[in-house]
């Protein structure tokens, strides 16, 4: 079975494209839930997690995002001591649903597949593309944010470009391409790569 990765920066639309693969009946793995899943059911994270960050970190046993949010995002090494904190562990359970799936591909999404490392562990890589304003629009009306956060959001992803450079395949989500087709076209050559492999 090939794994393979979803990645795009914030607004880039690579739900939307994850959803699309699902209705061709391939497993997607969502990283950032997943991620959310742990922090609140994984008890070493939780731990590691206090420690780094505070008891408050957790009200009732349940992770205060938006006391941490207001820490990590004023702070790049906080940014980067949670992530080298929740990576590993995210990364490890992706390994396990993977070994689980009984289907010619899987798919692992997630935003920072090249920022973690995890691109090591997978076979190809697939890149959502979409222009900054496109992405800026969309991130506005997704989290309901103002535009100034969600600029600087973007600004603090892997530059745009350099990452769609690293994929081995790019899909196009900026409104004047289909996304459909374009999902097709991949889907028929990761099938076609299984069975080689």
């Amino acid at each position: 079975m090939l794994r393979i990765g979803l990645t795009g920066g914030l607004g880039s639309g690579k739900s939307t494209v994850a959803k699309i693969f699902e209705t061709l009946s391939i497993p997607v793995y969502y990283a950032d839930d997943a991620a959310k899943r742990l922090m609140n059911e994984d008890v070493a994270l939780q731990k590691k997690i206090k420690e780094n960050f505070g008891e408050q970190s957790y009200q009732n046993g349940i992770l205060d995002r938006k006391y941490l949010s207001s820490h990590i995002f004023k702070d790049p090494a906080k940014l980067t001591l949670l992530n080298s904190i929740v990576h590993p562990v995210t990364i490890a359970d992706a390994e396990k649903w993977m070994a689980q799936q009984q289907t010619p591909y899987a798919i692992k999404e997630a935003a920072l597949i090249f920022e973690s490392g995890s691109h090591h562990r997978l076979d190809f890589v697939i890149g959502v593309s979409a222009p900054f304003k496109l992405r800026l629009q969309r991130g506005i009306e997704r989290d309901n944010l103002p535009a100034h956060s969600i600029e600087e959001r973007i600004n603090k992803q892997m530059d745009e470009a350099e990452k769609m450079a690293l994929c081995d395949f790019v899909i196009y989500n900026d409104e004047t391409q289909l996304l459909i087709p374009q999902v097709l076209k991949i889907h028929e050559t990761l099938l076609m790569r299984a069975t080689i492999e």
